[in-house]
This record gives C-alpha cells, sequence and structure tokens, in this order.
C-alpha cells in the first residue's frame, strides 16, 4: 500500500492551493465558551490584539483564547444545535487554551469558511487557526502563514454509491472515475488534484464544483453527481452524519482508492513572526504526542507525571521549561488533564463517531510506523 501511496504521490505532483473545505458560508458563527452563539460579517471580528503585541500576552490579558474553526467539518468542529462545537479541532483550540489560560473552556470558537480563515488570521481577528487545513508550499510562503505539528495525516479520496455505479468496490482504483461526473467545492486542492489525476491516469470525468463541499455532498445524493471527492476525513464524516440521519444506502457508500491520491497535513496555523506563539502552539501539540507516546491519559497523569524524567519535566517539575516560554509550569499538565493526550482526543472525535481507524494509518505513533513523532520535552 505505501509503495502504490508513494508512485501516487510523485505522479500527481499536487500544486499548493486552497484545501477542500466543507463551510463555506459568508457569516461566521461564534460560540463563547459558555455557549454563546452570535453572528458576524467575516473581516469584520476584532480578537482585542494590538499591532506590534504578541500573541501570547494579548490572549492573557484578554483572558480567553479566539480559535478559528470550521463549525461544519464533521469530527472536527462542528457547531451544534446548543452553540457548543465539538470535535477533534475544537479539543485542540481547547488544549491551547488550557495551556496559556489555565482553563480549557476559555475558548471563543470562530466559525470560517475557507475563503475568509487566512485574512482572519493576517488581520489579527483569531488567536491561532485550527480548522483542517493543509499545510502546502504557498500557504507556508505566498500567504504567509506558519504551520506548527501536524495532527492529522490525510489525503484525497473519493466516494461513490455502488447501487448507482456498477463495479463499484472498495478496491477501486483511480480508473473508476472514467467517464463519471465528479462533484467537489471550486477553488480547492481538491479540485485541482482530482483534475490532474484524471488527465495523469488517462481518464475523463465531467467536473462539477459549487461553492461548499455540503452543496456537493446534496448533489451526490441527489443523483446528480455520480462520485464526490474531499480528504477522506471529510468523507468519512460525511457518510456517518449522513447514516446517522437515516439517509438511505448511505452506510453503502464506497470511499476508495485505499491509497489516498493526494497528502494533505492537517494542523494549527498562526501568523509569522511571532514565534513565542508559534512555540506556545506547537509545544501544546508536542504535550499530547508526548503523553500518548508513553502512555499518559487524562485518566492516569495524576499517577505517571514523574514516571520518567521527560514526564516530570514536561508536568511542571525539576528542569521544566514553560516558564521559560512564558506559561504556568504545569502547563501542559493542564492540557492533558483537561483535553487529554493524542489519542484520547483521535478516539473520542474521530474513531468512535466516524469509524475512523487510527490503526494502519499514518496518524500511529513513530514506532508503529506513524508520523507522530515529538522531539524530546527536555
Amino acid at each position: 500500500m505505501l509503495k502504490k501511496l508513494a508512485v501516487l504521490f510523485a505522479v500527481l505532483a499536487l500544486v499548493a492551493a486552497a484545501c477542500g473545505s466543507s463551510s463555506d458560508g459568508d457569516d461566521a458563527t461564534t460560540t463563547t465558551a459558555g455557549g454563546t452563539t452570535e453572528t458576524t460579517v467575516a473581516g469584520g471580528g476584532d480578537s482585542g490584539q494590538s499591532d506590534g503585541e504578541g500573541t501570547l500576552a494579548a490572549v492573557k490579558a484578554r483572558g480567553k483564547l479566539v480559535c478559528g474553526v470550521s463549525g461544519t467539518a464533521v469530527g472536527f468542529s462542528e457547531t451544534l444545535a446548543d452553540g457548543s462545537t465539538t470535535g477533534f479541532d475544537a479539543d485542540y483550540c481547547r488544549a491551547v487554551a488550557a495551556a496559556v489560560l489555565g482553563d480549557s473552556e476559555a475558548v471563543e470558537f470562530r466559525a470560517l469558511t475557507a475563503a475568509e480563515r487566512f485574512e482572519a488570521l493576517k488581520n489579527n481577528e483569531i488567536d491561532v487557526l485550527i480548522r483542517n487545513t493543509t499545510w502546502t508550499q504557498s500557504r507556508d510562503t505566498d500567504i504567509g502563514m506558519q504551520f506548527v505539528a501536524t495532527t492529522y495525516f490525510d489525503g484525497q479520496q473519493i466516494m461513490g454509491n455502488p447501487a448507482t455505479m456498477t463495479g463499484l468496490t472498495a478496491g477501486s482504483g483511480f480508473e473508476a472515475v472514467d467517464g463519471a461526473t465528479v462533484c467537489t467545492n471550486a477553488g480547492t486542492t481538491t479540485e485541482k488534484n482530482i483534475t490532474e489525476g484524471a488527465a495523469v491516469a488517462g481518464v475523463t470525468i465531467t467536473l462539477e464544483t459549487v461553492e461548499t463541499f455540503p452543496e456537493a455532498m446534496e448533489k451526490f445524493k441527489s443523483g446528480t453527481c455520480d462520485l464526490v471527492t474531499t480528504d477522506g476525513s471529510g468523507l468519512f464524516g460525511n457518510r456517518a452524519a449522513e447514516v446517522a440521519a437515516g439517509t438511505e444506502g448511505a452506510a453503502d457508500w464506497i470511499i476508495f482508492p485505499e491509497a489516498p491520491i493526494s497528502k494533505e497535513p492537517l494542523g494549527p496555523v498562526v501568523r509569522q513572526n511571532d514565534s513565542q506563539w508559534f512555540d506556545v502552539v506547537q509545544w501544546t501539540v508536542f504535550a499530547t504526542f508526548i503523553a500518548d507516546e508513553q502512555g499518559v491519559t487524562s485518566a492516569n497523569v495524576g499517577d505517571m507525571m514523574e514516571d520518567t524524567p521527560e514526564l516530570a519535566r514536561l508536568f511542571g517539575g525539576e528542569g521544566e521549561l514553560q516558564t521559560a516560554m512564558g506559561l504556568e509550569a504545569d502547563a501542559f499538565l493542564n492540557v492533558i488533564k483537561q483535553v487529554g493526550a493524542y489519542g484520547e482526543l483521535f478516539e473520542k472525535n474521530l474513531t468512535g463517531p466516524l469509524d475512523l481507524a487510527r490503526e494502519g494509518s499514518f496518524n500511529m505513533q513513530w514506532f508503529d510506523g506513524g508520523l507522530i513523532y515529538a522531539p524530546p520535552a527536555r
């Protein structure tokens, strides 16, 4: 499988552009820690940060973290009817708040579309963007973002309905798209990947693009499109949501090919030229990796916090480095206690609800064949 994946990566030579998004509205929904929801026009928000002020100081002074999320990405960040926000990305927002403020609930979630997200970050409307966003060369350079450690290694896949596409199976390859009408949202890496992939594979598709991925799903469900494509996690999430909603035949929808047709490393994004804040967000992520690596969870951290010299330092003991970063010594202890280690967040938000397996994926620890790897805390 890994060989096939490597070949696909090399052949497709994917371009750096906007990643597929499941949230593309005009307004941004803001959910406060207390569950209050309000709607603001994108670009009109204000995080309360003055020009030239470091983000860490601004967040501490404000007493809450303003975190940009999707709001409609099932399993990653989803705004519920009661105004609360759940998901893997949302929990990483909470982890940063726990590290900086000692309170994982001191978060204002700001739902942003793919078009809005980078401007909101650049304009200081949010403190950090944790919105299923792919790390690409152009976003690192042209757009001027800075990506911290990848929290989810994803890849683009395709979903079809075997009831309407004869011969479609879980083992189908790229040849299955020949002659099909494929839906996705416009102006994204998803659109470019499927177009380039079809050309390289020598197959013909009719590509139908829409503004938002939920629109693409509606066209797929109605039969206007034979296939729908976005990041694999998004397809698993949407399929799970449709199964839960009782959509006829949704449980039989097939996601293929087994080896994704692109690389989509997803993770938090911060502004450039704020190294202190970059370090804080990066090491918050690394703290969840290290805890997971050493078998520490929110349930046992109290008993294991001094099991190794590294854990003792990470959780505020002798030799700790958190105070030198501008945090409290127990900052990362609060992260694990209040939010959890990496494996907990994965199981809670992705494996349990979406049947998105961690085992066998790149999201396993490095010693289990995955890419989850943290530098030593020393």
